[in-house]
C-alpha cells in the first residue's frame, strides 16, 4: 500500500491571472511535506494546462515552464512524499481526470485504508489505472459518482461515504475549487485570501503567509468548503460524524514550526513536548542539544524546564533531504554523515541532552549518537519528544510493521545500549496527547490497543 504525507495547494480567483507563480511559491513552502515529486494545473476557463515531474519544487519547475502553464481562475499544486511504492512519473499529482462531465485534477494528503479493496471493485467494472497511488481510487469514484449526482459537490459527499482512511484534498473542476477534508480530520487543511480576492487553500499555514494570504480558517474535520464565482459554501453533513483524529505527528516531526493547526501553534507544541520530557525523564546534566530541525524547538524546551544550558549542537546541511522519508535504509544512513556536523566546541567533556522526534528503526538514532560521543561528549543522554512507536501506521505516516519497530522488539534498556546512548527517555502518550487541540489527537502507531 502506498503511504504518503504530501503538501497541497490551491488558488480560486476572482480574474484571470498568472496564478502557477504562486502555486509555485507555495509548494516550496512545503517542500518539508514532500520531495519525491510535484506538479502544478492551471485552470483556463475550463481548459487545464499542467506541469509535473520528479524532483524538487526548485527543480521541476523553471521559470519558462511556469509562464507556459498561462493565466487562469484557479489552480492546484502538490508536493509528494511516496514512503513505499514506486517513485514514478505516473504517480506524480494533481492527478487530471478528462470526462463526460468536464475536467477534473485532484490532490491528495493521506492514505486510504481500504483503497485496496475499492480499487479491486472498480478494476472488476473494466477500470484501468494508470498509477500505484489511492489518489486514482478517489478520482475515479469522484467521477463515477458525478454520473448520477447532478453536482460535484454531491458526488464528492457520495464519494466520502464510501473512502476510508485519511484525505485532505484540493480538487478542481471547470468552475470550481473544492477544499475537503475526511471525518476524523487525520490531515491539516486550511484556507486564507490574499489582499486582491484570491482565496488560498493549503496543507499548512506557512504557506498562507508565504504568498501573503491572511489566515481565515481551519477546514472542519468532514468538511467540504466550495468555492466558485457565488462564492464560498460550507457542505457540514459529514461532519461530526467519526472522532477528531488529527496526526500527532504534525506536531512533533512533520509540519513547519512556523505553521499553526487547528489552532495550535507548532513551535509551541514542541516547546510543550520538551518541558514535558524534562519532567518526566530529569536528568544532571551540562548542555541540551536537538537534532535538526523538529529537534531544536523541543531541546528549547528541555533546557528551559530543566535549567540546563542549550547550546548548538549541529550544523545541517540544507541540502541533504530528510533521512525519515528517504526509502531505502542504507541512503537513509550514509546521508546522516553529510546531513548532520556536530559542533565539537559544545559537547566536549560535557553530559549531554540529546532531543530527537523520534526512534523508528534505531540505525539513524545510533549514528547520531556516536556523532556526538566522536566529537567528545563524556555522556550523551537520549529524550525523545515522542511515544515509542509501537504499531504501524495506516494513515499515511512512514511507521513501518512491528518488525522493523526497535521499540516492539527491544526493551528500553535494550534500545538503550542498542543506540549507545547513557540513558534515554520518551515522551509519555499523555504527554503527547496533550500537545494538540482539545478535541483530540490521533497515536494509534504509539498504542498496541
Amino acid at each position: 500500500m502506498i503511504k504518503e504525507e504530501c503538501g497541497v495547494f490551491g488558488i480560486w480567483s476572482p480574474k484571470e491571472q498568472e496564478l502557477a507563480p504562486s502555486v509555485y511559491l507555495g509548494l516550496y513552502a512545503l517542500q518539508h511535506r514532500g520531495q519525491e515529486s510535484c506538479g502544478i494545473v492551471v485552470n483556463h476557463n475550463g481548459q487545464f494546462s499542467s506541469y509535473k515531474d520528479l524532483g524538487l519544487v526548485s527543480d521541476v519547475f523553471t521559470n519558462e515552464n511556469l509562464k507556459n502553464l498561462g493565466p487562469g481562475t484557479a489552480a492546484v499544486g502538490h508536493v509528494r512524499y511516496g514512503t513505499t511504492g514506486a517513485n514514478i512519473r505516473a504517480n506524480v499529482q494533481p492527478i487530471e481526470v478528462h470526462h463526460v462531465n468536464g475536467n477534473l485534477a485532484v490532490a491528495h494528503n493521506g492514505n486510504l485504508t481500504n483503497s485496496t479493496a475499492l480499487r479491486r471493485q472498480l478494476e472488476l467494472t473494466g477500470a484501468i489505472f494508470h498509477s500505484t497511488s489511492d489518489t486514482e481510487t478517489i478520482a475515479y469514484f469522484l467521477t463515477k459518482e458525478r454520473l448520477t449526482c447532478s453536482t460535484i459537490e454531491k458526488a464528492v459527499s457520495s464519494t466520502m461515504e464510501k473512502i476510508e482512511g485519511a484525505y485532505s484534498l484540493i480538487l478542481m473542476t471547470q468552475d470550481k475549487l473544492l477544499a475537503v477534508r475526511d471525518p476524523n480530520g487525520y490531515r491539516p487543511l486550511c484556507y486564507g485570501q490574499t489582499q486582491d480576492g484570491c482565496y488560498v487553500i493549503a496543507s499548512e499555514t506557512a504557506a498562507l503567509d508565504t504568498v501573503g494570504a491572511k489566515f481565515i480558517r481551519d477546514v472542519e474535520p468532514g468538511e467540504i468548503v466550495v468555492f466558485s464565482d457565488s462564492g464560498i459554501k460550507s457542505i457540514t453533513s459529514h461532519c461530526k460524524t467519526a472522532k477528531k483524529s488529527l496526526c500527532v505527528f504534525e506536531y512533533i516531526y512533520f509540519a513547519r514550526p512556523d505553521s499553526v493547526i487547528d489552532g495550535v501553534s507548532v513551535h509551541a507544541s514542541r516547546l510543550k513536548a520538551g518541558s514535558l520530557l524534562a519532567k518526566e525523564h530529569p536528568v544532571e546534566a551540562d548542555v541540551v542539544i536537538g537534532v535538526p530541525d523538529s529537534g531544536l524547538d523541543a531541546a528549547l524546551g528541555y533546557a528551559q524546564e530543566s535549567g540546563i544550558p542549550y547550546g548548538l549542537g549541529f550544523v545541517k546541511n540544507k541540502y541533504i533531504g530528510r533521512t525519515f522519508i528517504n526509502p531505502g535504509q542504507t541512503e537513509r544512513a550514509n546521508k546522516v554523515k553529510i546531513k548532520l556536523n556536530p559542533i565539537s566546541q559544545t559537547v566536549k567533556g560535557k553530559r549531554v541532552v540529546l532531543i530527537d522526534d523520534s526512534i523508528v528503526r534505531g540505525t539513524t538514532s545510533g549514528h547520531i549518537v556516536q556523532l556526538v560521543r566522536e566529537a567528545g561528549a563524556k555522556e550523551v543522554h537520549v529524550r525523545i519528544s515522542s511515544p515509542p512507536f509501537t504499531a504501524p501506521c495506516y494513515y499515511g505516516t512512514d511507521v513501518p510493521d512491528c518488525e522493523h519497530l526497535i521499540a516492539c522488539n527491544h526493551s528500553l534498556e535494550e534500545i538503550t545500549k542498542i543506540i549507545g546512548a547513557d540513558s534515554l527517555g520518551y515522551l509519555s502518550i499523555e504527554g503527547a496527547l496533550s500537545l494538540g487541540p482539545d478535541r483530540g489527537l490521533c497515536c494509534k502507531c504509539f498504542k498496541t490497543t
